[in-house]
């Protein structure tokens, strides 16, 4: 049974881009149960407020959406996959690390540096914000052998399966960020883990 908001979505889906007196008015229903449907969509990121416009320049704006990026698609998987396969494929294993690691310390350059006095707890919290703005959905938490730094999302999940380097690439990263040494002591996997954790090496 289709439900209210999968006939909304798949109303925008039809349209790209529509207001929610204009949905309302195909599937008859009400604006204000659609502005809900539309509110829930864009919590969820498959939705997007994309425009406001007034008629004639006056009254209530109204209020245009469209379908997030993520719904719409696209090739990027393909083309990372296509181009880290060629490029690769010419390094040795020590020259792919190498590789990872000046990606990382760039990657760490455009976050913004951490001030080196900042105290560990604090710093980490600073880490984090900033790896979540990369999309890992990170967390850290204290441990008895040091803080460990927890991933839920792995950005790079459409290619990771044919470039395990990119697991250098964290790690160089969370060590660029932190200044300290780690060690990965879980891996996501299919069907198995479901988070990447980090033990560094100091302690609290």
């Amino acid at each position: 049974m289709t439900t209210a908001r999968q006939k909304v979505l798949a109303y925008l889906k039809k349209t790209r881009t529509v207001s929610a007196a204009q949905i309302g008015r195909v599937l008859r229903m009400s604006a204000a149960n659609v502005r809900h449907h539309l509110s829930v969509l864009c919590s969820d990121g498959r939705a997007v407020l994309v425009a406001e416009t007034r008629k004639g320049g006056r009254g209530r704006p109204v209020k245009v959406y469209g379908l997030s990026e993520s719904l719409l698609g696209n090739n990027l998987a393909l083309l990372s996959d296509l181009i880290l396969t060629e490029w690769l494929s010419k390094l040795s294993p020590v020259k792919r690390a190498d590789a990872m690691a000046v990606i990382a310390k760039e990657l760490g350059n455009q976050l913004g540096q951490i001030n080196s006095n900042v105290p560990m707890a604090k710093r980490l919290v600073l880490v984090i914000e900033k790896l979540n703005t990369l999309h890992y959905q990170a967390r850290w938490e204290a441990g008895a052998e040091g803080p460990r730094v927890i991933f839920a999302h792995c950005p790079y999940a459409g290619v990771i399966d044919k470039h395990p380097e990119l697991c250098i690439l964290d790690s160089a990263l969370l060590e660029e960020l932190t200044e300290q040494s780690l060690e990965q002591i879980a891996k996501m996997e299919k069907g198995g883990n479901s988070f990447c954790v980090f033990r560094l090496g100091v302690r609290m």
